[in-house]
């Protein structure tokens, strides 16, 4: 017996919503976190001062974020097969609401409630720009998707289309954002807990790396050594090594003030 086809359903909002909720996220993360290097998720809680913990943490918000964005497409491709797809005016409406959302959370919860970290933390007023991007990015966003759903909604005919383009999107958003600046020079690297300074060195020396800035215990360095061989870092027991497409993207971005 041929199943039934499944019955068609009022779109819903959610799937968009949490996709916009991620692309807000990312757009956090990339941009002050990795290119302008504003702060960092835990730049202000009380004894995280280490530059390895600091871009863990980033690395496991990114992580959070591609979670939420994986969820918000399996969503939005669920819907398109019970034939209940978001009409794009409503799509376009409901990932603007989830991108303002994140900014409005993130400035109640992340800069105010809990003092994690603020936009600029090295600014004269960090207040004026908490506020601005709350108002910018946060309350324009999310005005404006409200009044896109209150439109009358387009035919939902290129639904199939708009989520494919969203899921390249995201893809390529996260591709682009572990990949290193490309006059960057150096290497940045964090060594597994439990070598000894000296075995670090001996190992650096192996692969003919010249220490630029290094931490005392050598657990983080900033190297000059060839592109090729970075990998190689690997073997020598690092945790991550920024140009290596390593999960921690924040840190191919790391510069450093020597």
């Amino acid at each position: 017996m041929t199943p039934a086809p499944p019955e068609a359903g009022p779109p819903r909002l959610l799937p968009g919503i949490l996709l916009g909720l991620a692309f807000g996220g990312f757009f956090d993360g990339i941009l002050l976190h990795q290119i302008l290097q504003w702060h960092h998720l835990l730049s202000l809680v009380p004894g995280i001062v280490d530059l390895r913990t600091q871009i863990l943490w980033d690395g496991v918000f990114h992580g959070l974020m591609y979670v939420v964005a994986a969820l918000a497409l399996w969503l939005l491709w669920r819907d398109l097969r019970a034939r209940r797809p978001l009409p794009p005016r409503h799509l376009a409406g409901a990932l603007l609401i989830g991108f303002g959302l994140w900014h409005l959370l993130d400035g109640v919860l992340s800069h105010w409630l809990l003092g994690i970290h603020r936009i600029r933390i090295d600014a004269p007023n960090p207040l004026a720009w908490d506020l601005a991007f709350f108002a910018g990015l946060g309350l324009v966003p999310a005005a404006i998707g409200l009044a896109l759903l209150r439109g009358r909604p387009a035919p939902p005919r290129r639904a199939a289309a708009t989520l494919a383009a969203l899921a390249l999107t995201a893809g390529l958003s996260g591709a682009w954002a572990i990949q290193p600046p490309p006059d960057q020079p150096f290497t940045t690297v964090v060594f597994r807990p439990g070598l000894a300074p000296d075995q670090i060195q001996t190992r650096l020396d192996a692969l003919g790396a010249r220490i630029i800035w290094a931490e005392p215990g050598l657990e983080v360095v900033i190297l000059a050594l060839p592109r090729e061989r970075r990998l190689a870092l690997y073997r020598q027991g690092a945790l991550m090594v920024s140009g290596t497409a390593s999960p921690a993207g924040c840190f191919s971005w790391s510069t450093s003030s020597v």
